[in-house]
């Protein structure tokens, strides 16, 4: 009887390479649950961070390779989205009472809370608009049909807008011309359109769109502190945890501050 050859190397190799590849890896690769694999980090985000938060993420992206998918809204509808089990990976509010809310409920990791800034509401009209605005005051003008503000009952600007408007009295005389927009964002898309004659809306939005606009002093309403959290049902809770130490890190305060934020410790935007 002759006695069996033994097989080619390249042979061997071939069969390794085959049994990787039924096994789900392949040579020079690493297992999904490896360290090293990337990561698609979900984040909700308030309406105001719509211009700054997107180039923060890619820095962080292009640094780590993982990926950000950004959630904007309201605060508040954020905030019950994850109270009803939504797979937020970071939360970064435009207030800090939402995230202190969702802390007491034990919905939070209370460790991760972090202020990022601070925020600041303008009056802001077209480009184009002959209105006059110098001050709030004016928005009584029979001039000025309708104002939109973002709606106080669940977005924190639409909370210190009408705080503003209180503080000088005449929040009950404009309650007939009042546009109420779900989030900042659009609060000041109705004015972009022409749907209002004037909105009042985030500095940070007002830096990034074409249009006439007026700092409102921040004696009349309550600080806009906004906070960041990493919620409980994040899925990828240390990769949040990274991403949102960058946001605070040189690099992303340097862009929150090139787009109206005051950062926490610094003195107010006169």
């Amino acid at each position: 009887m002759d006695t069996p050859r033994p097989k080619p190397l390249r042979y061997m190799v071939y069969a390794l390479i085959a049994l990787l590849v039924a096994c789900g890896t392949s040579p020079g690769t690493h297992s999904p649950n490896s360290s090293s694999a990337t990561v698609t980090l979900t984040v909700s985000a308030a309406a105001s961070l719509n211009q700054v938060l997107p180039p923060i993420a890619k820095l962080w992206e292009q640094e780590t390779g993982n990926k950000v998918m950004i959630n904007l809204g309201s605060t508040g509808q954020l905030a019950q989205q994850i109270e009803r089990g939504a797979p937020v990976d970071l939360f970064v509010a435009a207030d800090k009472k939402s995230i202190e809310d969702l802390d007491k409920k034990e919905l939070v990791f209370s460790e991760t809370k972090a202020l990022y800034g601070v925020g600041r509401i303008t009056l802001w009209h077209r480009e184009d608009s002959s209105l006059n605005i110098k001050e709030l005051q004016d928005l009584t003008s029979s001039e000025i049909e309708r104002v939109a503000i973002a709606n106080p009952d669940h977005a924190p600007y639409g909370i210190a807008a009408k705080q503003a408007l209180e503080s000088i009295g005449i929040w009950d005389e404009l309650q007939p011309k009042l546009v109420l927009g779900e989030n900042i964002r659009q609060t000041q898309q109705y004015a972009e359109s022409g749907n209002v004659d004037v909105a009042i809306v985030a500095l940070s939005n007002s830096l990034n769109y074409p249009g006439q606009w007026i700092l409102i002093s921040e004696d009349l309403h309550q600080p806009i502190e906004q906070m960041l959290v990493v919620p409980k049902t994040a899925l990828h809770p240390e990769s949040a945890k990274q991403f949102a130490g960058f946001i605070n890190s040189n690099k992303g305060r340097n862009l929150m501050q090139k787009h109206g934020f005051v950062l926490p410790g610094e003195e107010p935007i006169k």
